[in-house]
């Protein structure tokens, strides 16, 4: 047995590369506390060799280890996760019987499901956010332990939680099943979590919602209480400052308020119903694409909106997409199937002959409708809908062209976000996961052409290991708006598998016939969330060259009336999307009306004006301009910007 002196002590590595040596396996909390008695007290869990640990766990080896605190993404994540459970805690204390079921992390904040049998008030969110405050002010030591499945399963059952027994029973059995619990009340939980509930200083429940037991409406209606959770009170109210302008800028509300578009219950859920004005924006933005794709050397096609439901078997999008389509309508014994996605309809066409690489790449587009059966419950305005536009393509080129083909793409993206007011945004390049088609030495090469082509670009980019699709690497770019918020829009993957599915070739330049690599991209996402994120972006407000009225003419009595006709014309001929008010309303009432609805310019119509052949205008953003001739208002408005005076 070797001496004390011969073992040799723990080495701890920090993340600025400096070492620790320590007689004996140091616990994170211990390691924090010997760097500092502020990362003592600030420290939420560790990192250890890559794993995330709670703040207790020994470490036993060398090691590299980094001690984890709310300014870190996972130090948020564990809070907003304590705080779920301390949310589940209070729920069960105030009302008795009620079974806790999942309760995960989500953006800016955490959900729990509760089995009850009534939903929860404002009152009561109340009463269980008090309660949740007065756990944490008591600081309860948050414990684990690891449980046999069995015993697992018979601690939960004889508490009434069968929804716990029921989630034990789906974990693989070489999972540990491991409880957390504080002051007495325990849940299944894989962890980490704070180390005591006194870290959890800043939370704030927001709103309840309807769920059912696993996403599936055919099982038991859940109860969902929704928090936010925060390192510090200043950013707490920073967040819920934000919800209060999101709130202000709900597209759903904006959307009625302004006339753009409607979700017509009586045709079904999640199906979109524009009205004039939202058409007139999406015409502006279909024809904007439309011109900028066919400029970067894009051709557009038109596939249909179903096909024979053994075209998606071959894609494999029955398998990966089956609880999300619709079922196959039977015709002359066939069934056939609403497309979830365009890329089968686009690989057809390549494949209608044979091509050569003299052809390559070969770009095509189409702004195409697909169709995905969301849970009614899933759907949210424009957001989350049942039938949408993809501004969808693929380009087929060959391996060599990857790099110049994404450097294309990425050239795109950036000036579509620029046009329509998005200058800020972050990009992710995600990786071969565990389980993937194609070699490692395509993988590889392809990664890199995806890396080198952002580096070229001076794209910063976070790398997300292993979450690539299982047929190719991926770009995915987050748009962020004007209060802060990110959206996830463009995607950029590089396909393997289907050129390989389909059969797909080209003829090479040695007479060979390889596989095309196919690059799927779509950059705006879909025109219906697109569109919703415009309207939040701008609060209703949209520049000139979108605004679906862009000048509003507005006759001071009726006396003006024929002038006001004239000048609408006149408007209207030089392709400006115009608006003549002649109602027997007061100016000031008509200038409210107009303002409220977000018309860039008003040009109030008198007796002067018409007298000299001028407008008097009134800018959205400038205030009173004065009075002008016609020619002068329209010069201006052509300075303004390209696109203003496009389509009417």
């Amino acid at each position: 047995m070797p001496s004390a002196y011969n073992r040799r002590m723990p080495e701890i590595t920090l993340p600025d590369g400096s070492r620790r040596h320590y007689d004996q396996a140091p616990s994170v909390a211990e390691v924090a506390a010997d760097i500092g008695p502020g990362l003592a007290r600030a420290a939420l869990a560790g990192r250890v060799d890559g794993r995330l640990v709670d703040t207790d766990f020994r470490i036993d080896g060398d090691a590299e280890i980094a001690v984890i605190t709310a300014r870190d993404a996972e130090g948020l994540e564990i809070l907003r996760h304590s705080a779920a459970h301390l949310l589940a805690q209070a729920v069960q204390e105030l009302f008795p019987g009620a079974q806790v079921t999942i309760g995960p992390v989500i953006e800016d904040g955490f959900y729990y499901d509760f089995a009850y049998e009534r939903g929860f008030t404002p009152e009561d969110l109340e009463r269980i956010e008090a309660r949740m405050k007065e756990l944490a002010k008591a600081d309860l030591p948050v414990s684990h332990k690891t449980l046999a499945r069995d015993e697992a399963v018979e601690h939960f059952r004889s508490i009434g939680e069968h929804y716990k027994a029921e989630i034990i029973a789906g974990i693989p059995e070489d999972e540990p099943i491991t409880l957390y619990g504080q002051g007495g009340w325990k849940d299944l939980c894989r962890g980490p979590h704070v180390p005591s509930t006194g870290h959890l200083k800043a939370f704030k429940l927001t709103r309840t919602a309807g769920a059912y037991w696993r996403g599936d409406s055919s099982n038991e209606q859940l109860r969902r209480i929704y928090g936010t959770a925060w390192g510090d009170s200043k950013s707490l109210k920073a967040y819920l400052k934000r919800l209060e302008e999101a709130a202000k800028r709900d597209h759903r509300r904006i959307g009625t308020d302004l006339d753009l578009f409607s979700i017509q219950e009586d045709a079904g859920g999640g199906l979109v119903f524009w009205h004039p004005k939202g058409a007139r924006i999406r015409r502006v933005i279909e024809d904007f694409w439309r011109d900028r794709h066919q400029r970067a050397g894009y051709e557009l096609l038109f596939t249909p909106h179903i096909a024979l439901e053994g075209l998606w078997d071959r894609s494999g999008h029955t398998d990966f997409y089956r609880e999300s389509m619709y079922a196959p309508v039977e015709d002359e014994g066939r069934g056939y199937q609403l497309r979830p996605m365009n890329c089968p309809f686009h690989i057809l066409i390549y494949r209608n002959r044979l091509r050569s690489h003299r052809e390559l790449p070969m770009r095509w587009a189409e702004l195409g409708t697909v169709y995905r059966r969301e849970m009614s419950g899933a759907l949210h305005g424009l957001m989350r809908v049942r039938g949408f536009t993809q501004d969808d393509a693929h380009v087929f080129c060959t391996e060599e062209q990857i790099e110049n083909e994404i450097l294309r793409i990425l050239d795109l993206a950036l000036e579509l976000f620029g046009a329509f007011g998005f200058e800020e945004f972050s990009t992710v390049l995600a990786t071969r996961p565990d389980k993937a088609v194609g070699t490692d030495d395509i993988w590889e090469r392809a990664t890199r052409a995806l890396q080198s082509a952002l580096r070229q670009k001076n794209m910063k980019f976070e790398l997300d290991p292993g979450g690539g699709a299982f047929y190719g690497p991926k770009i995915d770019i987050k748009i962020r708006d004007a209060i802060g918020r990110e959206w996830q829009c463009s995607t950029v993957q590089l396909d393997f598998n289907l050129p390989e599915r389909f059969d797909l070739e080209y003829v090479a330049a040695d007479g060979s016939r390889p596989r095309p690599i196919m690059i799927h991209r779509a950059l705006l996402g879909s025109l219906e969330r697109f569109f919703g994120i415009l309207v939040e972006h701008y609060a209703g407000r949209f520049p000139l060259w979108l605004a679906p009225v862009q000048a509003a003419v507005l006759a001071l009595t009726e006396r003006q009336e024929g002038y006001a006709r004239s000048v609408s014309g006149a408007l209207k001929k030089a392709g400006f999307r115009v608006d003549c008010d002649l109602r027997s309303e007061t100016i000031g009432y008509k200038i409210r009306d107009h303002t409220l609805q977000g018309v860039p310019y008003l040009l109030v119509l008198g007796d002067r004006e018409e007298q000299k052949g001028n407008v008097a205008v009134r800018s959205r953003e400038a205030g009173d301009l004065g009075a002008m001739p016609l020619d002068d208002f329209l010069a201006r408005v052509a300075a303004e910007g390209s696109g203003s005076l496009q389509g009417a």
